[in-house]
């Protein structure tokens, strides 16, 4: 399952990642980094590039990975098996329990959540409530904590379906979304994430940043990922016939998976301007309310 640890091109790519001059990663030095998702297909890419820059013991940033199955974590990252700097914690950021809250990141990154088809259809509840309460819970975290930025990863989604009028969507564009349908569940559970990320933003003053992705393909893609790339690339891999299920029209921005975490860093780094905030931190009274 984990064969690419075994190629030397996903290496390359983490050296990329480790030398694009865009990532301040002297923001990261001797700080720690909290992400959910961590086995996820970006998270896990996410956490190998910062355990390797690690390794040239200039870095020395702790992850604290959060996973719902801890076996499968340990399998993943068995190369940092022996690392100091990485913590693994068995934890569904959908329900956590209390000591969830004793866990404090001077970067905190939501990751985790559904996002192929199947798993829109199999677990819609779970999709929308990752996407929501789970956003939730990694705020108030980073408000404990006082982090130093918190990063939310969206979606394309949000823009919803071309009217019609537009060729390319900018930041402001807000297209068409059925909200009754099975599948609105995922865009519209990612636009109230954006929107709840905004309301602790302005009412903690929460240094906050947004990136939204694009379907995202390279060698962690996970084995049950649904979407059609997806399935394309299991194809070709079985040496099977590519099979198309439309027309094959549609056209949609693809971003490879380094790509994507040297943009998700570029922006933790320097997304907003780090100075520190000065708020009361707020009392856990055990019922996470407002």
């Amino acid at each position: 399952m984990w064969d690419f640890l075994y190629c030397p091109d996903y290496w390359d790519d983490l050296e990329y990642i480790c030398q694009f001059p865009s990532i301040d990663w002297d923001r990261l030095k001797g700080k720690s980094v909290l992400l959910s998702g961590a086995t996820g297909q970006i998270g896990s890419c996410l956490v190998d590039a910062i355990m390797h820059k690690n390794i040239s013991g200039q870095l020395n940033c702790t992850i604290i990975g959060l996973t719902r199955n801890a076996e499968k974590a340990r399998n993943r990252f068995y190369k940092w098996s022996d690392s100091e700097y990485l913590r693994l914690i068995s934890c569904d950021i959908c329900d956590p329990d209390e000591s969830f809250f004793d866990t404090r990141g001077d970067f905190v990154l939501h990751l985790a959540s559904n996002t192929h088809p199947v798993a829109y259809a199999s677990d819609p509840v779970g999709t929308i409530k990752t996407n929501i309460y789970g956003t939730d819970y990694m705020l108030k975290s980073a408000i404990y904590g006082k982090a130093d930025c918190f990063l939310l990863a969206s979606s394309n989604e949000v823009y919803g379906e071309c009217r019609g009028d537009a060729a390319l969507f900018d930041e402001s564009y807000c297209g068409y979304i059925n909200c009754n349908s099975l599948r609105a569940g995922y865009p519209e559970s990612k636009r109230c994430a954006e929107s709840l990320l905004q309301a602790y933003r302005t009412k903690y003053g929460l240094p906050a940043v947004v990136a939204r992705l694009t379907r995202t393909y390279g060698p962690t893609l996970l084995p049950d990922d649904s979407k059609a790339m997806s399935q394309f690339i299991q194809n070709a891999i079985k040496k099977e016939d590519i099979v198309l299920k439309s027309a094959g029209n549609q056209f949609y921005s693809y971003t490879y998976v380094a790509d994507a975490v040297t943009g998700l860093l570029t922006v933790l780094t320097r997304g907003v301007d780090g100075e520190a905030y000065n708020i009361a931190e707020p009392a856990y009274d055990g019922k996470l309310s407002d």
